[in-house]
Formats: structure tokens, sequence, C-alpha cells
């Protein structure tokens, strides 16, 4: 294991090429850090729902059939649990990849560990990934190959994943390792073996002061799969904590544009778009990615025994 994480982070440094995505990625990561490592759930100290949609090269229609462009789905919840110093957290996430299809269902707790002024999480997730083929969208070499899929194919698999967080008052650090287990898909054909890949997902960011109606945040992630490596950037403006704007570039693949407000008196529910401008390969793209989403802080329990300061950078 030490090797692995050696290398990777050699890697890293030596800035390897672009990523082939597995897992669904999101332009809003920053806001929703529970999808990045378990280890997230309940360290903000507020029950929250996060809703994101995601349609990656808006309009693309494949010559072939093969099911249209990549469409992600992904809703988040997670909560404090202030008696146990720790945190509940759960999500879905949907990704229709043309013929394939991808869902999964996850749980994950999180245990706190208070350290002066900042906090140190180590989290665990367990759940269910589900693949579905269509067969109907495939095209075959050789018809009548007796490992050609017949209409549609699910199976259903263990997934389990780690994570570790750590949060200060101006900056915050996580990583999140997934599909530990690295479940096998055959549909039926022993020679045919899909495997879950190992994952390590990276994330960081800074809040700078510039004044006190304004903010700026930083934030980094990287995706690895210990053979390729992807990296995004952003540097986000907000604006008296009601409204945010920034920009983001994905390493060989977008600079992005994001825009959000908050509503309500407590600021309690968000939302938030991020446009992504295809600035490589876009003869076998469309041009613009399209992300929206919604998110909502439930009202604190007074039974909870817990004063909660509501700092806006940590409530995303």
């Amino acid at each position: 294991m030490l090797k692995r994480i050696f290398y990777t982070l050699l890697m890293l440094l030596l800035g390897a090429g672009a990523f082939a995505q597995q897992d669904a990625l999101f332009t809003q990561y920053m806001f929703n850090n529970l999808y990045v490592t378990p280890a997230f759930a309940g360290v903000d100290g507020v029950t929250r729902l996060t809703a994101v949609h995601r349609s990656q090269w808006l309009g693309y229609q494949s010559s072939f059939g093969d099911g249209g462009a990549p469409t992600s789905q992904l809703v988040t919840f997670n909560t404090p649990i202030y008696k146990l110093k720790s945190g509940f957290g759960a999500y879905i996430m949907n990704d229709k990849l043309g013929p394939q299809n991808n869902l999964e269902a996850q749980a994950m707790y999180a245990y706190h560990l208070g350290i002066k002024e900042s906090k140190l999480s180590f989290g665990i997730k367990l759940g269910l990934y589900s693949q579905t083929v269509n067969g109907k969208y495939y095209r075959y070499i050789q018809e009548g190959d007796p490992l050609i899929v017949e209409g549609k194919e699910s199976q259903v698999r263990p997934d389990l994943g780690l994570g570790i967080f750590y949060r200060a008052e101006k900056y915050y650090a996580g990583v999140g390792f997934n599909h530990l287990l690295r479940s096998k898909f055959d549909f039926g054909a022993d020679s045919v073996r899909g495997a879950l890949e190992n994952h390590i997902n990276f994330t960081g960011g800074y809040f700078y002061e510039v004044s006190f109606d304004l903010k700026v945040q930083f934030s980094a992630a990287v995706r690895t799969d210990l053979n390729k490596t992807q990296v995004d950037f952003a540097g986000i403006a907000h604006i008296k904590d009601t409204m945010w704007g920034g920009l983001a570039f994905r390493q060989s693949e977008a600079a992005s544009l994001l825009l959000g407000y908050s509503i309500f008196k407590d600021k309690s529910l968000k939302i938030g778009t991020a446009v992504d401008f295809i600035v490589k390969d876009q003869a076998a793209k469309e041009n613009f990615s399209l992300e929206f989403m919604l998110s909502y802080d439930l009202p604190v329990n007074p039974g909870s025994g817990k004063k909660v300061v509501r700092t806006p950078r940590y409530r995303h």
C-alpha cells in the first residue's frame, strides 16, 4: 500500500496524462466533498441534502445510436451525530454512459477527532454498485458470437471505500479510497470481466479573506486510478456569503464558469450551476457540458444541545 501511495504522489508531481474516467465526475466538487471522501460525513455540523445533475457534452449524438451523451445524477445526505463525535452520510449516484448505466447506493460513517481548533475525520463507506449494459447499443464485429449480450443485463456487487478529512478555519484537505473490493462484472461470461478499479481522490481548499464582504475560495481535486491522473483547479469569489462566481480548469478537458446564489435569510438553500467549455478533442465531443446543483441545510435541532455557528465557507 505504501508503495502504491508513493507511486501515486510521484505521478502527481510528474503531471500524468488524462484520466480514464470510470467514476462520475462533477465540476462543483468543492461544494459536495461527501462524494470525494466518506470522512466528510457530518464534519460541518449541519444536516444537508444536495442534488446535482450533469449533462456532459450537451447535445452529443452518436451516428451509431449508442444512447447519446453521458449524464449523471447525484443525491447526497449527511448529518452530524454529536453524542458519538461522528457523522452519518449516504448518497445515490446514477451515471449513464451510452450503452452502459452505473448505479451506486452508499452509506457512510465518519469519526471526528478534535485537534485544537481543527478537526480530523476518518470515514468508511459500504454499499452496492450496479452495472447495466444494453446489448442493442453495441456494434459487434462478429455476429453470432456467444459472448454477445442480448437486450439489457444487470449485475449488483458490493463496494467499499475509506477516507480521511482534515478541516481548519481557513483550509481543508481530504482523500478518499474507492472500490477497494475491486468487484467484477462478468455478465455470464467468465472470460469477459470488467472490474471496478481502485481509485484515489484528493481534494483541498483554502479561503482567503479579501474584505469583510469578499472571500475567495481556491480548491483543487486530483483523481487517479494508479495508472492515469486528472487534476482540477478552481478559484471562486463569495460575495457577502450570498452569491458566488468563479472559474475552474480540468486538465486536458475543459475550462468552466461557476455561478451560484443563496436563498432565504439563513442562506440555507443554495442554487449553483457550472458550464464547461470543452478545450480539447472538440471534434469528438460537443462544445459544452452543463451542471446544476441544489443544496438545502435543515434547521438545527434545538434538542441537540449544540449551538451551531453557521460559517458559510463550510456550508456548501
